[in-house]
């Protein structure tokens, strides 16, 4: 952060105040839910594998032995968030015992790193615009309701970690002209990004393109491109050492922090290092450098891992895609969400929209094409839009990346329709919002007799998610479970019961027995829960199993069960048996 802004006691307040405001009105609203809920699969997850750590796992062994037996899953995920949910449960214990304390680590985690998130909104804005936009940019968070998907609390995956340590990252790249020290805290922030996960690596790598650039063009960068590079390194290096077991070291993954993938990172900030310290005066010299950059990492990765050539599902086993991943619906490109749900699609698309349009604006001055920390700043942003074209998963992104880009917009707008009044100038920018573009979309899309064909939250499937639908079930004797893999996680969190296989892509022997269990048709699935040793079969909610079509859907094993027709060789379990949630004893 710049001395200059330092010294604005007064704006940092502001920024506090902001983050309170909203962390209040989440928790306010979403308290009593986390006593209903775990919220999502990861959520879910996440917090089973915690409490294994805490009863004496291994910090190294990320072993699932509950899910996929016999050989059970290793997850990918980082000890890292584990450490600072224990914590964050460690701190609220002081207060609260029990599952009281664990409420409480899972409601306050995300707003936690909502604090940092919308921080690095505002010092982006600040950078390209000045103190105003950046006040600008805290109403567009105060007001960001969309945005704050993967703040809500019981979020207690990785993505809002992500999401925050990716802003400070753009937010130290687009300062890095500015201040010595922010190339330092980009490449450390880089290396903890990428030790977390791999989702933001598109943002990421656009941060290190814009150290690249910058180097080409200006040859008195290159202390910041050395900078940058070497402490990438090595924080990617500490991050695996510390994350990664001695025993999973020479493990491959094309969407997660190992040995192909260090390869890769240690390869091109090496080089990058190398060539900020060498300093050639040549700028061919300094083209090549950044190609050979370039080229050293790509060939380190795909050397080790060729797979890693398709992209970050490049290890994936292709049978699952049309079992369960083509289906996820973080997956689905946006122009498929529009035809399907355009409510939702117009609600996901508005802010994003608005981002690319400031941009444009924004762009007809000489002034933001010739600023290296605007050209940043949108080049992020327009990634993220491009990414959630892709796939709406990138959704929170396109919107936090935009927000600084409408704030610094909005100025231009106020001196074109002259608004000079603080309430003026408030008004206007509140029509700027995240929630209120994103409402007016979905206004004018019912104006239009649009509507969604299958609503996102699903309500007929929402007693699938709620702890106490998992009470009787975890009371019966111990044995292996065969569901929907969408309730694995759930099961493996509010059950001391084995699962089939989760809803994660490299359980592909586990999602295809799980799928086959309900697909098949009775007799054949008799003999699929049989060879695996199943114990109860449960069904939930009036979703088939992904992939089905009739007249597959209505021979199979999950669609007699909803018709109520149960094979003799199943018994309903007590009061588990109902309309939407219901558990069936495997008969010996």
């Amino acid at each position: 952060m710049p001395n200059n802004l330092l010294r604005q006691p007064n704006f940092a307040a502001l920024v506090a105040l902001t983050w309170l405001m909203v962390a209040l009105a989440l928790l306010l609203q979403y308290w009593p839910q986390t006593a209903e809920t775990l919220l999502d699969t990861d959520d879910a997850l996440r917090l089973a594998q915690l409490r294994d750590w805490l009863h004496g796992q291994s910090w190294f062994d990320l072993h699932q032995a509950r899910m996929q037996p016999p050989e059970g899953y290793d997850t990918h995920w980082s000890r890292l968030i584990d450490a600072g949910l224990a914590g964050l449960l460690l701190l609220v214990g002081l207060f609260a015992d029990g599952a009281a304390a664990e409420r409480l680590m899972r409601a306050c985690w995300p707003l936690l790193w909502l604090l940092p998130t919308i921080a690095g909104a505002a010092m982006i804005a600040w950078r390209i615009a000045g103190r105003e936009a950046a006040t600008v940019a805290l109403l567009l968070a105060l007001v960001g309701v969309p945005a704050y998907q993967q703040f809500t609390p019981g979020r207690i995956d990785h993505h809002n970690v992500q999401i925050a340590l990716t802003m400070l990252t753009v937010a130290a790249t687009v300062w890095s002209d500015r201040v010595r020290w922010a190339a330092t805290a980009a490449g450390l922030l880089t290396g903890a990004a990428l030790t977390i996960g791999f989702e933001a690596v598109p943002y990421l790598a656009a941060c290190g393109a814009v150290f690249a650039l910058r180097y080409v063009i200006d040859r008195d960068s290159a202390a910041d491109l050395a900078s940058y590079g070497g402490w990438l390194a090595a924080s990617a290096i500490a991050g695996f050492v510390i994350t990664i077991g001695p025993q999973h070291w020479l493990r491959h993954s094309c969407d997660s922090i190992a040995v192909n993938t260090l390869a890769g990172v240690i390869c091109g900030g090496g080089v990058l290092a190398l060539a900020g310290w060498l300093k050639p005066e040549n700028r061919v010299t300094r083209d090549a450098a950044i190609a050979g950059a370039a080229c050293l990492a790509a060939a380190a990765l795909l050397l080790i891992e060729p797979a890693c050539a398709r992209g970050p599902f490049g290890m994936v086993d292709p049978a699952i895609w049309p079992l369960w991943l083509g289906e996820v619906r973080e997956m689905q490109p946006l122009l498929s969400v529009l035809q399907k749900n355009p409510l939702t699609g117009t609600a996901i698309a508005a802010f994003p929209a608005m981002a690319v349009i400031a941009t444009l604006v924004m762009l007809k001055s000489p002034a933001a094409r010739h600023d290296i920390g605007f050209l940043a700043a949108a080049a992020v942003c327009l990634i993220a839009v491009a990414v959630t074209l892709g796939a709406i998963r990138a959704y929170s992104y396109a919107i936090w990346f935009g927000m600084p880009i409408v704030a610094a917009m909005s100025l231009r707008m106020f001196a074109a329709l002259h608004i000079k009044t603080v309430w003026g100038r408030a008004g206007a920018a509140l029509m700027l919002t995240p929630m209120v573009l994103s409402s007016g979309a979905i206004a004018l899309a019912l104006a239009n007799g649009l509507s969604d064909r299958d609503p996102f939250d699903r309500p007929d499937s929402k007693v699938c998610l709620q702890s106490a639908s998992y009470a009787r079930l975890a009371q019966l004797p111990l044995g292996i479970v065969a569901t929907d893999i969408s309730y694995g996680p759930f099961l493996l969190a509010l059950t001391p019961h084995s699962v089939l296989a989760g809803p994660y892509h490299h359980l592909s022997r586990g999602i295809v027995t799980a799928h086959r269990s309900l697909a098949a048709p009775p007799d054949e699935a008799r003999a699929v829960l049989a060879e695996n040793r199943v114990s109860y079969v449960m069904i939930c909610g009036p979703r088939p199993p992904d992939g089905l079509a009739e007249p597959e859907r209505s021979k199979s094993l999950w669609a007699r069960l909803r018709a109520g027709a149960v094979p003799d060789w199943l018994e309903p379990v007590g009061d588990t048996a109902g309309p939407a949630f219901a558990v069936y004893r495997v008969r010996r």
